[in-house]
């Protein structure tokens, strides 16, 4: 990656990430445009794109991201409710990153093409990685329907939906070890799982469910390996 994209990623890593206590953000929530924390934060990252660089004269790159910086926190501040709190962090980010890489663009006139997503490979890896999301936890459902143990539909203490993200992150994660040749990871995942999920499975002292989280697992890592290496093979 080129020096100046990754120079001023880390002067964004810093400036929103090390050098902001939680105890800003909380006045900012609060104060909003009022809060001096604000206009500190906005300070501290320009100082940061001077320090990284270690030079003045990119001084129109310090006051975009200056400028920029503060237009999009204070967006944020203003708009922001509790319930969408978590959209606007993401939001805010992207719009950060954004900024910095058309900063990077204007000044460092990087030779570039974006004709690579025409290869064959990457659209063989995307349709593989959207594969093991949704489309296959909907064909684990159907197919494990069947053995749904009586009264899993009643409310538990368990997070909501939260096993289908699971089985989502550990497919998308065997599809990255295989693709990388890294098997032996996919093994360790297995384990891993394995650890977490005895516990419960220990203190249900229930069979069928035991069964039912059995097929599911195996279902799951079995699709993943073979939409993986199907990729791999491609």
């Amino acid at each position: 990656m080129e020096i100046t994209l990754l120079k001023l990623l880390l002067a964004h890593l810093l400036g929103d990430f090390f050098f902001q206590p939680n105890s800003w953000v909380l006045e900012k929530e609060k104060k909003k445009l009022k809060s001096f924390k604000l206009y500190w934060h906005v300070l501290i990252h320009v100082a940061l794109v001077f320090l990284v660089f270690l030079s003045m004269g990119v001084w129109k790159i310090a006051l975009a991201i200056g400028v920029t910086h503060f237009v999009i926190d204070s967006i944020k501040l203003i708009y922001q409710r509790p319930k969408t709190k978590r959209l606007w962090f993401f939001m805010d980010q992207v719009l950060h990153i954004l900024v910095i890489l058309a900063c990077w663009i204007n000044y460092s006139q990087p030779d570039f093409s974006i004709f690579f997503i025409n290869q064959h490979k990457i659209w063989v890896l995307v349709v593989g990685a959207l594969v093991l999301t949704s489309p296959t936890a909907v064909i684990i459902k159907m197919i494990i329907a069947k053995w749904l143990p009586a009264g899993d539909g009643k409310a538990t203490s368990s997070l909501q939906e939260a096993g289908r993200y699971i089985g989502m992150l550990e497919r998308l994660l065997i599809f990255l070890f295989v693709c990388t040749h890294h098997f032996e990871a996919v093994g360790f995942l297995l384990a891993a799982k394995s650890i977490f999920r005895f516990g419960d499975l220990k203190d249900a002292h229930d069979i069928k469910l035991t069964e039912y989280v059995l097929i599911g697992t195996l279902l799951s890592f079995g699709l993943a390996l073979l939409v993986a290496m199907a990729a791999a093979s491609l």
